[in-house]
């Protein structure tokens, strides 16, 4: 009886640090794998940014985000029956209106209201 109660009681003493171990693999576990998609994020994020060194890709980006057509080269816009551009590009939006002679604004109001709108781009989605 006494060498029973002797196992019970160190099965009890040990449990709780047991637990406490296998708690501390999980979060361990968790760690590593929040390491492991911040590094391939990481990796990603740099695959992009190399990516801006060729010139072949910046000379793409312009002509798809802006529009813009090397010298000699005729660009053409398709638009819709109500005259607005379809495909891609950027139109800048704002929830601010539009500034007027009557806001009597300072410059440097305008500019910042230039700027934020110019900050947050949206991109325009053909409907077809």
């Amino acid at each position: 009886m006494i060498l029973g109660l002797a196992v019970i009681a160190l099965v009890l003493s040990y449990g709780g640090s047991l637990q406490i171990y296998f708690n501390q693999q999980h979060q361990i576990a968790v760690a590593d794998q929040e390491i492991r998609d911040r590094q391939a994020e990481i990796a990603d994020l740099q695959s992009q940014l190399a990516r801006w060194d060729d010139p072949a890709y910046v000379k793409a980006q312009a002509r798809e985000r802006l529009g813009w057509v090397m010298p000699g080269e005729t660009g053409y816009r398709v638009v819709d029956e109500k005259g607005d551009p379809i495909g891609g590009g950027v139109v800048l939006q704002s929830e601010q209106r539009p500034v007027t002679e009557a806001d009597n604004q300072y410059w440097w109001q305008r500019l910042a209201g230039s700027l934020s709108t110019a900050d947050s781009p949206v991109r325009q989605v053909a409907n077809r």
